[in-house]
């Protein structure tokens, strides 16, 4: 096994443990007490839920957009935190763009799923080599629990290579 896939290995058993609620609490906080869980990851897909609760209900009885939003938002970002952390390089991303469509109100348990890994993996590797800029496009479906698509997400995520200061 390469150096690449234990470091991998090591990000998913940490994440898609308990010790991943103390992630969440000290950096996003409001993940923790929505109850977003990383069901799967994996070199291609990342699967989020969000549960149908109160916290999370807005006055007409589903989940409030933003809660859909958090959720969608993870899927893209823990599986590209994965790919960053297994190059073992200081690469910053950040959200510049969202679209969202919204199909059906979410009044059960959602599960949001991100199948751009490779895409992301070798959108990384670009701006590791260019020590430039990079941006993609990535898309997150969300899932009720009869399987219906309730919203689907487009993030444009970018990524750039930090320098080392000395």
């Amino acid at each position: 096994m390469d150096i690449e896939s234990k470091r991998q290995n090591k990000f998913i058993k940490k994440v898609t443990s308990w010790k991943f609620l103390f992630f969440l609490l000290y950096y996003l906080p409001m993940a923790l007490l929505a109850g977003l869980k990383i069901k799967k990851l994996s070199n291609d897909i990342a699967e989020v839920t969000v549960p149908f609760k109160f916290l999370n209900k807005n006055p007409f009885n589903s989940i409030y957009f933003a809660v859909l939003t958090m959720a969608a938002e993870l899927s893209t970002g823990i599986l590209s935190l994965m790919h960053i952390n297994k190059k073992n390089k200081k690469i910053s991303m950040l959200v510049v763009k969202i679209d969202c469509n919204f199909y059906k109100k979410a009044t059960s348990k959602v599960r949001f799923v991100c199948s751009n890994g490779d895409e992301i993996s070798q959108i990384i590797d670009k701006c590791i080599k260019s020590k430039n800029g990079e941006i993609i496009k990535v898309n997150s479906k969300g899932f009720d629990s009869n399987g219906i698509c309730v919203a689907e997400f487009n993030f444009t995520w970018s990524f750039k290579h930090k320098k080392i200061k000395i």
